[in-house]
């Protein structure tokens, strides 16, 4: 492992969080250390008050090679018991990711595989590499998919799909991703944060309990008509009483950008 901390974390002016694994020798994978880190980064940005979206990105050729390989085989001599417990609380703590309230961005640099593919199809947004490959390779090493690949996979892409990818372990570029609609967008490796970053700001600069309401409302899943006007019915009102509704039609009435404060 490289010396500095597997996970950067860089806060924005504008409430965009970065979250960057810096371990690229080793092609970004989860140790113990940064799922320690991931664990606690994850418990910060709940309780910031000021967060408005998060961008998850990597360095070197990879966004994150999944699990540590070498520490997953430490645990077969362990027992089924306390293999079940580590494996649990490892996709927990990853997957917590979709429990922030605020829009995650993923920004695919470089390879996602694995539990890697998992954390992408575990954030609310998706831009990929054209080279990067993506894919859940587990049944290639003898494993059944983790941390949820078979419901977030099948979910992005639908079933169908999901089960030839599962079954076969078969790679995608990004582009392939794209294409499939695993991925918002293809684009060349350089262009890929930046156009997350684009993205984050522009969640940042609209209203921020809209934006959280919004979220939560889409976390359902696909709803039926009479479930999402259910929802609506609720979150509306709150967003309409609200001073950044105010401050957005008054915007909108003087032909100028509007300043939301979360109020």
């Amino acid at each position: 492992m490289s010396e500095q901390e597997p996970l950067r974390v860089e806060h924005r002016a504008n409430g965009v969080a970065v979250l960057t694994f810096d371990n690229p020798d080793k092609r970004n994978p989860m140790t113990r250390r940064l799922t320690e880190q991931w664990q606690y980064t994850m418990r910060s940005l709940r309780e910031d008050g000021e967060l408005r979206a998060v961008v998850v990105t990597g360095t070197g050729p990879a966004f994150c090679s999944g699990a540590d390989l070498g520490e997953l085989a430490d645990g077969h001599g362990r027992g089924l018991a306390a293999a079940r417990a580590d494996l649990s609380a490892f996709y927990r703590t990853w997957l917590a990711v979709r429990d922030l309230p605020v829009p995650t961005l993923a920004a695919v640099n470089g390879h996602a595989v694995g539990a890697g593919l998992a954390l992408v199809l575990a954030c609310d947004l998706r831009y990929a590499a054209e080279q990067a490959k993506l894919g859940a390779p587990f049944v290639q090493l003898g494993l059944h998919p983790g941390m949820a690949t078979t419901a977030l996979l099948a979910e992005a892409v639908g079933l169908p799909r999901a089960r030839e990818l599962l079954l076969t372990g078969r790679l995608l570029s990004g582009t392939e991703a794209a294409a499939m609609g695993l991925v918002q967008q293809a684009l060349p490796a350089e262009q890929v944060l930046r156009t997350a970053l684009d993205v984050a700001d522009e969640i940042a600069a609209a209203a921020p309990l809209a934006v959280r309401l919004t979220k939560s409302g889409l976390a359902h899943g696909r709803l039926t008509v009479e479930q999402a006007l259910t929802w609506e019915a609720l979150a509306q009102p709150v967003t309409i009483t609200s001073d950044d509704f105010r401050e957005g039609v008054q915007a909108r009435q003087e032909h100028r950008n509007p300043h939301f404060t979360g109020a």
